[in-house]
């Protein structure tokens, strides 16, 4: 059967084939028993994929397919951003196989993966807290330096992923690129033109620049990059945690925190404390909360792009750069 790109489609088929481009993916041998509807995304289609191996086993896979060149740039993202998790966590996310075109549909993407029965529920604190601290540990940026070597997406709007030597630098450019997506899919607002300049000019500077002065210097990690409670769960069969829909870059490690700092967040100060029992705040500590309060605007400037429609999401961006520029907006502190 082939996938439908359309997320009202009922996919299943009783003759059960697949795009000759998915099958190529596939073990070597492998017959399609079975393909259906599972689980569900904002912006694809999601299916599962079961299979007889050659020896009569049998394995399940998940594919996600999206439409067009950005849907291509998407799979791409998050095949190159599961596989790097999966070479260092291999346990903590399913094993991504491969993304590709169709050859039966135009402009029709997928990726690939292992399949993982997952149960939507907080995954457990400690281990899921010792597993991102080995992600960002034992991560090492192939170019030693911030960014991701393909443009990787949060939803279906792309994120800034060029190399860069500093932090600060980095993060202004991501947060300008989010701020452009906002912008572009709001329309202009005053209030934004005139909080930005500050935010730009004086509170990142003010926030980010001592991560690397007087000796200090910041560890490019990798960063899973959406690690909010519904890309995560637990494996139904083992209890251990998983998180998916990955949409990396290599960055400060406490960055990945910041998306647990919104008001919707579940993780709360046991998941951070539990983090911070593997490593440890960076210096100067006195700033951590500035910081994560940062990295905190940066998501949801993102997600108020993401969902124009909620007028709510964009005044708690603007409260966001607000309280920045009351703490720390004032160039002399």
């Amino acid at each position: 059967m082939i996938f439908q790109p359309s997320l009202d489609s009922e996919v299943s088929n009783s003759s059960a084939k697949v795009d000759p481009a998915v099958a190529a993916k596939l073990p070597c041998g492998a017959k399609v028993v079975s393909t259906e509807n599972h689980g569900f995304s904002f912006r694809a289609t999601t299916g599962r994929i079961d299979v007889e191996l050659v020896d009569g086993s049998p394995q399940r896979f998940f594919m996600k397919v999206l439409l067009e060149e950005r849907g291509k740039a998407m799979v791409q993202g998050e095949y190159e951003s599961m596989t790097a998790i999966y070479n260092i966590i291999p346990e903590s996310v399913p094993k991504p196989i491969g993304w590709g075109t169709y050859e039966t549909i135009p402009n029709t993407h997928f990726f690939l993966c292992e399949f993982k029965d997952i149960d939507q529920e907080l995954p457990d604190v400690r281990k899921f807290t010792e597993d991102l601290a080995v992600l960002h540990k034992d991560s090492r940026s192939p170019t030693g330096k911030f960014g991701f070597h393909v443009t990787t997406y949060s939803g279906n709007l792309s994120q800034h992923t060029e190399w860069s030597d500093s932090w600060e630098t980095f993060f202004a450019k991501s947060m300008r690129h989010a701020l452009a997506h906002e912008i572009s899919t709001r329309g202009p607002s005053e209030d934004v033109e005139i909080l930005s300049p500050t935010i730009f000019d004086i509170v990142i500077p003010r926030l980010l620049r001592p991560l690397e002065s007087e000796g200090r210097s910041v560890k490019p990690c990798l960063m899973h990059g959406d690690l909010w409670y519904g890309n995560t769960g637990k494996n139904a069969i083992t209890k251990s945690p998983i998180m998916f829909d990955a949409c990396s870059f290599y960055a400060h490690n406490e960055y990945e925190l910041g998306q647990w700092a919104p008001v919707c967040n579940r993780f709360g100060t046991e998941y951070v404390q539990g983090y911070y029992s593997q490593l440890p705040i960076s210096s100067p500590v006195e700033d951590y909360q500035g910081r994560i309060d940062l990295y905190k605007l940066r998501f949801n400037t993102h997600v108020s792009a993401l969902f124009p429609q909620n007028l709510d999401l964009r005044e708690q961006m603007l409260n966001d750069m607000r309280d920045l520029i009351a703490r720390y907006g004032n160039i002399s502190k």
